[in-house]
């Protein structure tokens, strides 16, 4: 086979070879650290029963040999030129990201936990696992682009937040979930459409998802043994603040990256609506309340927050001093955040009626 001639990079590097990291933002994934005394302490024993299930499921690693590139992948990427590689590189750091946060979370979770906690200690410690070769299934996948992420740096280098273990299980039981939901239905599409199947990567995706799905699972179990963070008035509201959080972020950072998805065959707002549904529905086998995402109001008002995220995406790149920049967005930042919250205030739709509420 004929090498491939490097092309010249489209994005910064660090050094030759590997990209400067993505630009916090609000929309970017981030890093996250918690109380990990308090998460030491905390008592799963009411469902000890489906956490051991789980973990017995773990350990069985049914994608121990899944993540192993094939002649597949031989110059498979030369056709991916122009804006269609750049969208298709920071798809790949994005996912790389994600993945990698989740990984760095887990085993330290794993390593604070262990001999104090020690089903939630190997609970983590088996997802850090999965999370560590999605990412490195990722970032060797950049390296077809002539590219890698320096993950020893990023880790350095990337802001962690702090969320209090209750909003740990909120926000990763979601981020698992709707990972599970985004790779099964690029899978699918794709099953029907083989044309579309631009890159191998996505023919990966079937067994990959189930690992999501997976940790969203054991962070399921988990919240169950601690029925506060379920049953009572704060956990609704909760509830309907991060189910809208992780909606909305997928939703403006895909239709701001909609040539991606048009490359996949697929339009980014119909998989952003399908993605949403399946996980909002997911989300009330747990969940007290889901959104009523059925409103007409609730994407239309996503759509007009992606209007806002496009002009101000537009000021970032007007090379004005950045003052002037911090003006010029302004409107356009209070007007996303009054509509968000609009949505927020959409009456939920409650489950307690469908199911028995976890006592």
């Amino acid at each position: 086979m004929v090498a491939t001639k490097p092309q010249k990079s489209q994005f910064d590097e660090i050094r030759p070879g590997v990209k400067t990291p993505a630009k916090d933002t609000i929309l970017t994934p981030r890093f996250y650290t918690t109380d990990f005394e308090e998460m030491a302490n905390m008592d799963v024993s009411s469902n000890e029963a489906e956490l051991k299930a789980i973990i017995a499921e773990f350990k069985e690693d049914y994608n121990r040999h899944h993540f192993v590139r094939n002649e597949q992948f031989d110059g498979a990427w030369d056709h991916i030129q122009g804006e269609k590689r750049q969208l298709f590189v920071e798809f790949l750091e994005r996912s790389c990201t994600a993945e990698f946060s989740g990984f760095l979370l887990y085993k330290e979770l794993a390593r604070k936990l262990k001999g104090r906690n020690p089903i939630l200690a190997e609970g983590f410690d088996l997802m850090s696992r999965d999370e560590a070769r999605h990412a490195g299934f990722l970032n060797k996948a950049m390296s077809d682009f002539n590219l890698q992420l320096d993950l020893g740096f990023l880790t350095k280098s990337k802001q962690y937040t702090f969320f209090k273990p209750k909003f740990i299980f909120y926000a990763t039981y979601l981020s698992e979930k709707i990972g599970y939901w985004r790779y099964i239905t690029i899978f699918r599409h794709l099953e029907k459409n083989p044309g579309d199947t631009i890159y191998p990567i996505f023919n990966f995706f079937d067994n990959w998802c189930q690992d999501e799905n997976r940790h969203g699972d054991f962070f399921a179990a988990m919240m169950k043994s601690q029925p506060q963070f379920l049953n009572d008035l704060k956990a609704r509201l909760w509830c309907r603040f991060f189910l809208l959080s992780v909606f909305a972020t997928m939703y403006l950072n895909d239709i701001q990256r909609k040539g991606f998805y048009a490359s996949l065959g697929l339009d980014a707002r119909e998989y952003d609506i399908e993605v949403i549904r399946k996980t909002n529905e997911s989300a009330g086998r747990l969940f007290p309340i889901i959104l009523d995402v059925e409103d007409p109001k609730f994407f239309a008002e996503l759509d007009n927050c992606t209007k806002h995220t496009a002009t101000i995406s537009k000021i970032s790149q007007s090379g004005q001093p950045k003052l002037l920049q911090l003006l010029r967005k302004i409107p356009h930042i209070t007007a996303i955040g009054s509509k968000l919250i609009s949505l927020y205030f959409i009456k939920p739709i409650s489950m307690e009626s469908n199911r028995e509420i976890v006592k």
